[in-house]
């Protein structure tokens, strides 16, 4: 009893204490989200990089705390949450500080790291009862694929199903999808269920999932969790499958289906996930974030062509509906944080060249407009970036036919080879169907640029304005 009692203080000690800075405003709590590739893992070791490693060669001309001078020092401290898995800072620094440098290995799960920012006052009521005060960070990492599973708690097994169907007979997912959608409507839905039958077209499910994801490059992925099961790998719960023949079956003999039919087992899981699996992972983290940044890949879909964008489109509107948004008080600060910041970055902006920035950035302001009119009307501070967390390549110019042409030079990620090219245009609007036929996108993957110190900031585009965007406000 005792030690139960010494574990209950310690749990109102740490809510107490998190309390305590969100009245005062010196918490925040960081959502970073995105598909898997689109460089979360680089962009958090650049973020930290940025701040605990500050000195003279840091380019932080935007992140005015800095600019301004009241920069005095960050460091990695302890998070709260001890059973979230830490977010692997060093490793990830370390590979990006060999001799060649690589890429860090993605992160595969849930992860969290807290950052102290220590910063000398100038607008805020702080500055007259301290010198130095202190913003902690909690910058939590999730995968994409995961937050794709969120829009489900609003639909039955039918409707997921019937969603899911449509989504297999469309291009460009139907011929890769005939042998799964042939296969259910060989099954019997209503007839004993059988177990082994059950778990190897799951299997071909998954399969299917990983097939679109990572050799077709696509965004719209359902269940995540079936490519990136964490600690769920082989669980029963992760055995079902979208039924693809409701419309061929009697619905009242359906939601009379016993849990020991196929079917209803089906259902049952579906439930289950949905209920121990989805829900519990929106009650644990999502409801308490303050600020998001979603960072998206828009340079590999064109490469993919015009289904591969529009499928990126569709999972950042499916993303974003389950988060809550809304201006915060006091009040809200303390029992029931919103977010009240969301940036949309698109990564690998050193890809292309300079001049293409505007178009890359312009490009997904337009890729996330409809989720923008609704954040805008809810009065939410909403930015649009185009980013590098680490440079991966360098800008020149180089002569064609007798013109100077701007080009970027870097290592192919594909055989660390060095090369120079232009890379092309970026279009500036959402390209119609028959823009690819006209335009041939091929923007190559780089490795890291350079190696860098361990102790020593990264070289990055725009990191500066992100930290501003993100946290400026509340370094006043």
């Amino acid at each position: 009893m005792p030690f139960i009692e010494k574990e209950l203080i310690e749990k109102i000690r740490v809510k107490a204490n998190v309390l305590k800075h969100r009245a005062i405003d010196q918490h925040i709590n960081l959502a970073v989200t995105g598909l898997s590739r689109s460089g979360k893992t680089a962009f958090i070791t650049s973020l930290v990089n940025q701040l605990i490693n500050e000195n003279a060669q840091s380019q932080m001309t935007f992140f005015s705390t800095m600019q301004e001078g009241r920069f005095i020092a960050a460091k990695r401290v302890p998070q709260k949450d001890l059973h979230i898995a830490r977010f692997d800072y060093d490793s990830a620094a370390q590979a990006l500080s060999e001799e060649p440098p690589h890429w860090p290995a993605p992160t595969k799960g849930i992860s969290q790291l807290r950052i102290a920012i220590k910063y000398q006052p100038k607008d805020s009521f702080i500055k007259y009862t301290t010198n130095a005060a202190t913003l902690f960070v909690d910058i939590t990492d999730y995968p994409g694929e995961w937050l794709l599973d969120l829009p489900m708690l609003n639909q039955t097994y039918e409707e997921w199903s019937q969603a899911t169907t449509e989504l297999l007979l469309q291009s460009p997912r139907a011929d890769e999808a005939a042998s799964f959608l042939n296969r259910i409507e060989s099954i019997s839905p209503f007839e004993p269920v059988d177990e082994k039958l059950l778990e190897d077209i799951s299997k071909q499910y998954t399969e299917l999932l990983n097939k679109f994801r990572h050799e077709m490059g696509l965004s719209l992925i359902q269940p995540g969790r079936f490519i990136l099961p964490g600690d769920l790998a082989g669980a029963p719960i992760l055995q079902f499958f979208p039924y693809t023949q409701f419309k061929h079956i009697d619905l009242d003999h359906y939601q009379k289906a016993q849990d020991d039919t196929l079917i209803g087992m089906l259902r049952a899981r579906y439930i289950e996930y949905k209920e121990r699996v989805v829900k519990e992972f929106y009650k644990e983290h999502f409801v308490n974030f303050d600020r998001q940044i979603i960072l998206a890949d828009c340079l590999t879909p064109l490469n993919n062509g015009h289904s591969s964008f529009k499928d990126l489109q569709q999972a950042i509107t499916l993303i974003t509906e389950s988060f809550r948004y809304g201006s915060t008080n006091f009040i809200s600060r303390l029992f029931s944080p919103k977010i009240d910041k969301l940036l949309f970055a698109a990564t690998k902006s050193d890809h292309v060249t300079p001049e293409q920035h505007g178009n890359l950035t312009s490009l997904l302001a337009q890729l996330v407009h409809p989720v923008r009119q609704k954040t805008n009307f809810d009065n939410i501070n909403t930015e649009t970036l185009a980013i590098s967390s680490v440079k991966a390549t360098q800008f020149g110019k180089s002569q064609h036919q007798g013109k100077q042409i701007p080009v970027v030079r870097g290592n192919q990620l594909s055989d660390f080879q060095e090369i120079t090219l232009y890379p092309g245009m970026v279009p500036k609007e959402l390209p119609a169907k028959s823009y690819w036929q006209d335009y041939q996108f091929k923007f190559v993957p780089f490795a890291p640029l350079v190696s860098t110190g361990l102790h020593q900031p990264f070289q990055h585009i725009r990191m500066d304005q992100v930290l501003e965007f993100l946290l400026g406000d509340k370094m006043k």
